[in-house]
């Protein structure tokens, strides 16, 4: 046999080996699943279920290379520190803690998970979480719906030094000045799921290219002018459910401009709505009013928004934009088209 053909036995060897004693290392009471990549398979990594497994197995030993793991209904009432330690947890990318009943998280709980990308919290009795405590985590996506959240600031995501006295020196006078520094952390959130808490007004999301936000459910009574200022590249917008909401102020939405998607069904205590709420929507495709008392709709309001597909205002209450083409123009040589708004049910646009 030659010395190619002799290392290469060997390499698919080890391959084996790691995969047989991936599948070996699993919890007996998880459920381990092995999905292999690259060319000849060569790689791999381990999805492992843990759900249901009950709150006296944590920390769960898994496989090292396990890449998302599933702690979902376990009846967690806390997350501490070593819960998420150990091999295996530092490959993490997806981490599933939601339906338990989480009310506490160590703030250094999450510290050791530096590849995490997705985490699910929802489902449990967080009124908040240290500030710092996702530090250094390069997280897209994050599920806090369902929990008992006032509240909710970036600062989750970044750590704050002690404070720095700055000397400044004016004309022979030392004024000393105390200022908060924030370590600059990059934040890659992309969607922020904050359903089914108790927040009051719309967060401060700045410096995060978040793209998908859900406030469903919410406490939420009053949406300021230019509340979305600092979301400019927001595709997905959902505030449906809010049972307190009573007024959009005019240039609510004014920030978001790539905004496709707005769904404001179900808030029944939302009587009226200005055409200038919808100013800066250029992007605008999809619009749910289903179940909310504010039609019919003025036309003007569609002028604010030239890229509107379709409008929902009823469960059976549908329009649509068309296309309808002109008369020829002579000079122009060609036919202009129309865009024309059909609603199954008349009188709905005035």
């Amino acid at each position: 046999m030659s010395t190619m053909a002799t290392s290469l036995c060997l390499i698919f060897s080890l391959l084996g080996l790691a995969m047989v004693g991936g599948v070996k290392n699993c919890h007996p009471r998880c459920r381990c699943e092995v999905e292999s990549f690259g060319l000849f398979d060569s790689f791999s990594l381990t999805k492992v279920d843990c759900s249901g497994i009950g709150p006296g197995t944590a920390p769960v030993p898994i496989p090292l290379d396990t890449s998302h793991l599933d702690l979902s209904l376990n009846s967690f009432a806390s997350i501490t520190d070593s819960m998420l330690s150990g091999p295996g947890y530092t490959t993490l990318v997806s981490l599933d803690l939601s339906n338990n009943l989480i009310s506490q998280v160590s703030p250094k709980a999450f510290s050791k998970l530096r590849y995490l990308e997705t985490l699910d919290l929802s489902n449990n009795a967080l009124e908040s979480l240290t500030d710092g405590c996702f530090t250094g985590l390069p997280l897209v996506e994050v599920d806090l719906s369902e929990n008992r959240f006032k509240e909710f600031s970036l600062d989750l995501f970044t750590t704050r030094v002690q404070d720095i006295p700055i000397m400044v020196d004016l004309s022979k006078n030392l004024l000393a000045s105390i200022s908060r520094r924030t370590l600059g952390h990059p934040l890659y959130i992309k969607s922020l799921m904050l359903a089914g808490n108790r927040l009051k007004t719309v967060p401060m999301l700045t410096g995060i290219p978040l793209q998908y936000l859900n406030l469903d459910g919410n406490l939420i009574s009053n949406i300021d002018t230019g509340a979305f200022d600092s979301m400019t590249e927001l595709i997905y917008l959902s505030l449906s459910g809010l049972p307190e909401l009573t007024m959009i102020q005019s240039g609510g939405f004014r920030g978001l401009r790539n905004l496709q998607v707005l769904d404001l069904s179900n808030n029944s205590q939302l009587k009226t709505l200005n055409p200038d709420v919808f100013g800066g929507l250029v992007s605008l495709q999809e619009l749910n009013l289903s179940n909310t008392t504010v039609t019919p709709l003025s036309r003007t309001v569609f002028t604010l928004m030239p890229s509107i597909k379709s409008i929902i205002l009823g469960p059976n209450v549908h329009c649509w934009k068309t296309h309808k083409q002109g008369q020829f123009h002579r000079q122009i040589g060609q036919a202009k088209p129309n865009d024309i708004l059909t609603c199954d049910v008349a009188g709905m646009i005035l």
